[in-house]
């Protein structure tokens, strides 16, 4: 079940039907498939079947072979798009369907504009029961167009058509005449098109009631003539002659904003049918221009008035069926995030604003917490997170304030994978800035406890343990806060709690190794039943290396300084003993365990005069991230004085064998790495010149 509710039976089905087609299809010779045995399915069930497989992103030359049965499987309403179909298996497995509406906005594999129209014009039926066609992003390929039997053939053979969607396509303005030659044409959408001139449209004036011109950029006709235009359409009911407003040439659209402006200001005799008029981002409009258009108009139901500026235009409040996108409250913003679901420019906009306005909200919002679910599901993706740039430290600040407020699972397992995976992108200046707010700890420490009290092993936890450990990592202010709100205390419990669970020890154990790094917080540390559950941790040889690696971590650094230790000496002797015989029996692991940002809080364990339980955890560490990255890490070696350190150990007569051993091992490594990059620069340097 889903936030709409349960799934119908038919869907359910349907779901079925898709993922077992393998099992039920047969294959052609063009590999194309078909159904074994198919049943008489009613009608409305048939385009079901193809829209679920066009969602599910099944739906491709193959697959859409099982339509090529018109007998059983009778298509009336059909979208493809974004689908990969190619046009001949467009041709073999849609066109001889009695077609009523057609959506092939954004198709994939070579289909153009050109073979969907002939495809269509070559049924007989579907010429006269098409009614609406989206081409939407597609190649129209003009010239390529004919019949089966070479015939030039257009738009003009489906007199049926009614609606037509062909927006981001490479029309132009003697297509434009082709298609105002429809007789029955009430719909018309060339946004983001070449058109240069609309007096084709003339043609259509008694006809055309919805016109969709968004970002006409080049359009070539001057105010006066493109308002000559308008005035002449008679039926229209709905203009949308928006723009995009973040065009990066100011005076794009100069014209277009003068004809808007002429057109606000003039007779309401002009498109005196005129229900819904669209300019937002027009910038160049005037506020006195709008009151005047919406107080001639009384029977006006939509004004798009989003990046105008003049949302707030005090005569909208007093027309109570007037419905505005704009940036003035809660109500127009929504408006705009449900018209302009295609329109990036104005999505982003229209989000900034609802931002600003919900904010400091304290009361339950459905329609605007469905609008923040989706961007939580936008965030998560691995992409946006991992490669694309933007403000990561602001978007992890908004999304830790929204967790407060929300506590549905769904989006509390999305907030919290989303803030664990950007806080270990911020800097450590950033880091540090974000931890001085001890409601983040909070935050955080709450979701640990409440699915630490039942027993949960889930991935909110598992984030939530994630984002606490990259949170304190190499930050002290964090550390503190941590144990400020009893997270040791809780951690300790964890540990006991998830004794058989390495994925949520590991973690644990990481955040204490944080801790441990910190020498004004190490005192916090000393507890002899926790510090003894650690060691037997390091100890367990059925444990995993991971576990047993942080574990090490954390006893190292308690045990370096010895000043600092204030439990029995004993304790001490016999962890600094168990570290060098645990360590020397873990392998090197392939995957990657951990990263580090510095090398920073290794340098005081590579001390000479330590002991080699400690040196040895320090080197081993070291070793494993740079056998995994060399290139991370190269820089960072000797930046932070590492490779002295390394070099000095190797060469101290008292050092242990087996830290030796590892210290010339990384020495090795850093050497043949830069060799081998200065080798690569040569090669480069010399195929340059």
């Amino acid at each position: 079940m889903d936030g709409e509710g349960p799934q119908t039976l038919c869907d359910l089905c349907l779901a079925k039907v898709c993922c077992s087609l393998d099992a039920l299809c047969s294959r052609r010779a063009d590999g194309s498939m078909c159904l074994i045995w198919a049943p008489l399915f009613p009608q409305e069930m048939t385009d079901q079947l193809l829209h679920k497989m066009a969602t599910k992103g099944i739906l491709n030359d193959t697959t859409v072979g099982i339509f090529r049965n018109c007998k059983e499987l009778r298509l009336r309403r059909v979208s493809i798009r974004c689908c990969p179909v190619s046009a001949e298996a467009f041709r073999l497995a849609l066109c001889p369907h009695r077609l009523q509406e057609l959506d092939a906005s954004w198709v994939s594999g070579g289909l153009t504009g050109a073979n969907i129209i002939s495809g269509l014009a070559s049924n007989p039926e579907c010429r006269l029961s098409l009614q609406r066609l989206c081409l939407n992003g597609l190649h129209l390929d003009w010239e390529a167009l004919k019949d089966d039997g070479g015939v030039p053939v257009g738009f003009s053979a489906l007199q049926g058509l009614r609606t037509l969607h062909i927006a981001n396509t490479d029309m132009t303005h003697s297509i434009l005449e082709h298609i105002c030659t429809l007789p029955l044409l009430e719909t018309l959408d060339i946004s983001c098109s070449a058109v240069s001139k609309l007096t084709a449209l003339l043609d259509c004036k008694n006809t055309l009631r919805s016109l969709i011109a968004h970002r006409l950029q080049g359009l070539e006709m001057t105010p006066a003539r493109l308002l000559s235009v308008f005035s002449q359409l008679h039926a229209l009911r709905h203009l949308d002659l928006s723009d995009d407003h973040f065009a990066v040439d100011d005076s794009d659209g100069r014209d277009g904003d003068e004809a808007v402006q002429q057109l606000l200001e003039g007779s309401p005799q002009v498109l005196p049918s005129l229900l819904s008029l669209d300019i937002s981002g027009r910038k160049k409009v005037t506020e006195g221009a709008v009151r005047a258009f919406v107080e001639a108009r009384s029977e006006l139901v939509f004004l798009g008035l989003l990046a105008t500026g003049h949302s707030s235009c005090d005569v909208l409040a007093s027309q109570k069926n007037l419905k505005v996108t704009g940036e003035a409250n809660e109500n127009q913003v929504c408006e705009a995030l449900r018209r302009y679901r295609d329109r990036e420019c104005f999505i982003r906009e229209a989000l900034v604003h609802l931002y600003s306005l919900t904010t400091d909200s304290d009361k339950p919002q459905p329609d605007i917490l469905k609008v923040q679910k989706n961007c939580l599901l936008a965030l998560c993706s691995d992409y946006i997170l991992q490669n694309v740039s933007f403000e990561k430290f602001l978007a992890a600040t908004l999304v830790i304030n929204w967790l407060s407020s929300h506590k549905e699972p769904a989006l509390q397992r999305m907030a919290v994978a989303v803030i664990s995976i950007l806080v270990a992108k911020l800097s450590t200046e950033e880091t540090a800035q974000l931890s001085k707010d001890v409601f983040i700890m909070k935050q955080l420490l709450a979701i640990v406890q409440q699915k630490a009290m039942v027993g949960v092993i889930d991935s909110t936890l598992k984030f939530a343990l994630s984002a606490l450990w990259n949170l304190t990592d190499e930050t002290p202010t964090a550390a503190r806060n941590f144990i400020a709100c009893q997270g040791l205390e809780l951690y300790e419990e964890v540990l006991e709690s998830y004794y058989t669970e390495p994925s949520i020890q590991q973690k644990v154990l990481g955040l204490l190794n944080n801790i441990a790094e910190v020498e004004e917080l190490q005192p916090d540390l000393m507890e002899e039943d926790l510090l003894e559950h650690i060691l037997s941790l390091l100890q367990d040889s059925h444990m995993e290396v991971g576990v047993r690696y942080f574990a090490g971590g954390i006893l190292a650094h308690l045990s370096s300084r010895p000043k600092v230790w204030t439990l029995d000496e004993e304790l001490r002797t016999t962890i600094l003993k168990q570290l060098h015989a645990s360590i020397i029996t873990w392998t090197q692991l392939e995957r990657e365990m951990v990263s580090y940002r510095s090398f920073r809080p290794f340098c005081p364990l590579l001390q000479t005069s330590l002991p080699s339980g400690v040196q040895l955890w320090a080197v081993w560490a070291i070793c494993l991230v740079c056998n995994q990255n060399m290139s991370h890490y190269s820089s960072m070696l000797d930046k932070e004085g590492v490779t002295e350190l390394l070099k000095a150990l190797a060469g101290h007569p008292d050092t242990n064998s087996d830290v030796k051993r590892i210290s010339y091992n990384i020495l090795q490594l850093v050497e043949q790495y830069q060799s081998n990059s200065g080798a690569s620069d040569k090669h480069t340097g010399s195929a340059e010149s």
